[in-house]
């Protein structure tokens, strides 16, 4: 994880520590948005990630949709189906 990930994952951490268990678990998507953010800034970095993590929370209301949303993989990772 880099150094900026690691600082913006602190808030994160002390969410789910502290407030996540009084909130309740009423997440509209899977994973969590809090699951998504920390996998998101690790898999990629403090720029992507947290982009990724903005736009995610920004979907997050009542009006939005709901269900699996899972964290895009890196650009130069590839997929188990293309390797054929």
């Amino acid at each position: 994880m880099s150094p900026l990930a690691f600082v913006l994952a602190l808030p994160i951490r002390a969410y789910r520590l502290i407030f996540s268990p009084w909130v309740g678990f009423n997440c509209r998507y899977q994973p969590t948005c809090s699951a998504y953010a920390l996998e998101a800034l690790q898999t990629h970095g403090g720029l992507k990630g947290g982009w990724l993590t903005i736009r995610r929370i920004g979907r997050c209301h009542p009006l939005g949709r709901d269900g699996y949303d899972p964290v895009p993989k890196p650009a130069n990772q590839k997929d188990e189906t293309d390797q054929q």
